[in-house]
């Protein structure tokens, strides 16, 4: 059974829902603090608990395991916001760029997400792990959702990293080939959701109207 946490509005708001896609080795819990730092001023607020199998699903599945998600809660046709983190940035632009999301989304942040692809999946063979072959420079998804970049033009799209992060490597992939990107003054992958210095600027983009 498909699972999500779905937080309950507190404060009447004019934005769209807000999904949080998690990470390879995550569960929603890894927003925990980026919720506690919203206070309730994005909601609803849906937090997809995606199988990830420790990179064993392809990408393409885990982006129509979100697309069950978002349906469930917001029917067919509701304008969302979405921010993916880690290989969540990947699982989120798949679902916007090829499988339709792009005609409900208005805004999408991309946060320590190997859009360009990250030498820590280049050893992985998808014969194993095709979650993680998917993120290799290179891939055919990659090259796919690069080839087109028509339905991310009509999106207010935004790109955070850190340039010494271990899991998008170079830290300069992470960043989408489209809108503004930004390099965070934090030391690693995991502080893009624990440090003040990266929390800040998120939130500030998440709270523009």
């Amino acid at each position: 059974m498909l699972t999500a946490t779905m937080a309950s509005g507190r404060e009447t708001s004019t934005r769209p829902p807000l999904v949080l896609v998690h990470g390879l080795f995550d569960t929603p819990r890894v927003f925990e603090r980026l919720e506690r730092r919203l206070a309730g001023r994005r909601e609803p607020l849906l937090l997809p608990a995606l199988p990830l199998r420790f990179g064993i699903a392809p990408i393409q599945t885990s982006a129509q395991r979100l697309a069950d998600h978002i349906e469930a809660a917001f029917g067919g046709s509701e304008t969302v916001d979405i921010l993916g983190f880690s290989m969540g940035g990947v699982i989120a632009r798949t679902w916007i760029q090829l499988m339709g999301g792009h005609a409900r989304t208005r805004r999408f942040l991309s946060l320590g997400s190997p859009q360009q692809g990250t030498l820590t999946a280049q050893p992985w063979p998808r014969l194993l792990l095709a979650g993680v072959a998917d993120l290799k420079l290179g891939s055919a998804l990659l090259r796919q959702l690069n080839a087109d970049l028509t339905p991310l033009q009509g999106i207010d799209c935004s790109s955070y990293g850190t340039a010494t992060d271990l899991m998008v490597l170079p830290g300069w992939h992470g960043v989408l080939p489209i809108g503004p990107r930004r390099m965070l003054p934090v030391w690693s992958h995991q502080q893009l959701l624990r440090h003040p210095a990266a929390l800040d600027p998120v939130v500030e983009d998440l709270l523009r109207a």
